[in-house]
């Protein structure tokens, strides 16, 4: 029988960016055949030293190559495969809460229409446009910042996810007019047809190319999601719902009661360790996006190696801030494999890692068939009755 937990403990659901481990089944339909961001990412680097996450069962959920398997692990252990369509941000934070993206959000290999541009020209009363087609963000700044500091030209890209991506120097167009040049793109541009899973805003400094950095500014303006997610149902039920990170911008705002962003993984977890302390009941949900933003997207393997494990080395100190009747939920939202030559997402399973002092050790939480069975997982924790509202299955059962 499933314990009643409704306002007497907290959950803390972590979300470690592009974190995958091992390629979908229909890994083949997007490109990413070989991908398995944390197995290839320990091969490359020569081992990873993860002795926490080890401990909750990470060797123990598939055959890693340099990351050993532990006799009893202390937490529960398993991985998701994603049923939405699309291998982005977005689609794998809804269906993480309980909703199923069914048609893929539009994407733009050959750059946006020119039907799209115009309507940007005319929404922002911009003058003019500089890019406009596939690429990594730390080179189309090199490739066309210096123009756009002549001309004054935001430069729009997009890559293999529904992204509609400006990028702007902050001393060219300041912050403030570049979030409301990316809000309007949001509300009035990528509408209809043209509805991208995400704007998202791309500041960056410098003198000359070669020169551009991308500051910690960033924003993600996210669709709203179509139907009621975990945060709406806990909001409605009076749980406290605490964001971490770009949270807020992946669910529009909509079903948290504080949000926090940060800049940074470490930011992040100094935000994780101080909200975990205080947060008596309700769920924290954090997203950490240095993995992916900082070394996924840029193949750097060394780069999310270290990030892993300074992770793992502050897992500690999140553990402690862990009551009796507590959980600790840590997954990821889709793949970020360093080693590929693409720098998009992965289309990969994700890992699940739970933890509870009061809750079972050592168990195999199997192949879940959808990201969704960790938030009905959350709500059947706080004994929510979601009527039906969430997809997914809970394995509360499997953890208590």
């Amino acid at each position: 029988m499933i314990p009643t937990y409704k306002n007497s403990g907290k959950v803390l659901f972590l979300i470690l960016d592009g974190v995958g481990i091992g390629e979908l089944p229909d890994a083949e339909l997007y490109g990413d055949v070989g991908s398995n961001t944390i197995g290839n990412t320990s091969i490359a680097v020569g081992g990873l030293n993860l002795p926490n996450l080890q401990s909750l069962g990470l060797g123990n959920i598939t055959p890693f190559k340099k990351i050993t398997s532990v006799q009893k692990s202390i937490g529960c252990y398993g991985r998701m495969g994603e049923v939405s369509r699309g291998k982005d941000s977005t689609t794998g934070h809804w269906e993480l809460s309980g909703v199923i993206t069914e048609k893929a959000f539009p994407t733009y290999p050959n750059g946006f229409p020119q039907d799209l541009i115009k309507r940007f020209l005319a929404v922002t009363r911009s003058k003019g446009v500089l890019g406009n087609k596939p690429a990594s963000g730390t080179v189309i700044i090199h490739e066309f910042g210096n123009e756009h500091r002549r001309t004054g030209y935001p430069i729009v890209y997009t890559s293999a996810d529904s992204v509609f991506q400006i990028a702007a120097h902050e001393e060219v167009i300041p912050l403030k007019e570049f979030y409301e040049i990316c809000q309007k793109t949001r509300d009035e541009v990528c509408v209809g047809e043209h509805a991208v899973g995400r704007v998202i805003a791309r500041p960056f400094m410098g003198e000359e190319a070669g020169s551009y950095i991308r500051t910690a500014n960033r924003r993600d303006f996210a669709l709203e999601p179509p139907s009621p997610t975990l945060l709406d149902l806990l909001m409605e039920s009076d749980i406290p719902t605490v964001g971490i990170g770009k949270i807020d911008d992946l669910f529009a705002g909509r079903g948290l009661m504080t949000k926090i962003h940060t800049k940074s993984n470490a930011e992040g977890i100094e935000k994780i360790l101080e909200e975990g302390r205080n947060l008596r009941t309700g769920m924290l949900m954090a997203n950490l996006v240095d993995f992916d933003m900082l070394y996924g997207h840029r193949n750097d393997p060394k780069g999310f190696a270290d990030a892993l494990e300074y992770f793992d080395a502050q897992l500690g100190s999140i553990l402690d801030t862990l009551r009796e009747d507590d959980l600790l939920m840590i997954t990821a939202d889709h793949g970020n494999d360093p080693t590929t030559p693409s720098t998009d997402h992965s289309r990969e399973y994700v890992p699940v890692l739970c933890y509870s002092k009061s809750g079972e050790a050592g168990v195999n939480l199997g192949t879940r068939k959808s990201f969704a069975d960790a938030g009905k997982t959350v709500a059947a924790y706080f004994n929510i009755d979601d009527s039906g509202v969430l997809a997914g299955e809970s394995f509360l059962e499997m953890i208590y």
